[in-house]
């Protein structure tokens, strides 16, 4: 990829994510994914974070949203560990493949759903802190969580 997201038109972008429906919603969402950063959705009014991207804020119902980036910590909330599943670069079955959504420390209840990388399966468990972290998938990158005592790669 020769431009990173934010110099993408929208049709470049939609192109590089032709597996995801692209919309005005979501396009700041996976701009911030190409250029690692992972930007949620914050009301400019009442300051309330969410996601998945939404046209108005859940909670004042205000159109006046910016996809922001958060810091990128948090608190694993739930963990699942997936014994099979489709082919998916990057993802291996055996052993289980960890699947942790991640209470944000940006706001009670704001989660974001991935994987854990960089730590064995007896490592990872609800309640342990967590950075973000990257991977590559079909040649994007890819939010992930590290271990916060693990060492990150970006």
């Amino acid at each position: 990829m020769a431009r990173v997201g934010g110099a993408l038109s929208d049709e470049e972008l939609a192109e590089v994510w032709r597996d995801v429906r692209i919309d005005h919603t979501n396009k700041l969402f996976y701009r911030g994914l190409l250029e690692k950063e992972l930007r949620l959705n914050r009301c400019g009014d009442c300051g309330w974070w969410h996601h998945r991207p939404k046209p108005v804020c859940p909670q004042c119902w205000s159109h006046n949203l910016t996809a922001t980036a958060v810091r990128g910590t948090g608190t694993i909330h739930l963990l699942i560990f997936l014994h099979q599943g489709p082919p998916t670069e990057g993802v291996s079955y055996a052993p289980p493949h960890p699947v942790v959504t991640v209470e944000l420390d940006e706001q009670e209840g704001l989660r974001f759903t991935s994987t854990v990388v960089g730590a064995d399966n007896d490592e990872i468990a609800i309640g342990r802190r967590v950075v973000l972290d990257w991977t590559e998938r079909n040649g994007r990158p890819y939010p992930a969580w590290r271990l916060e005592d693990g060492e990150a790669t970006s």
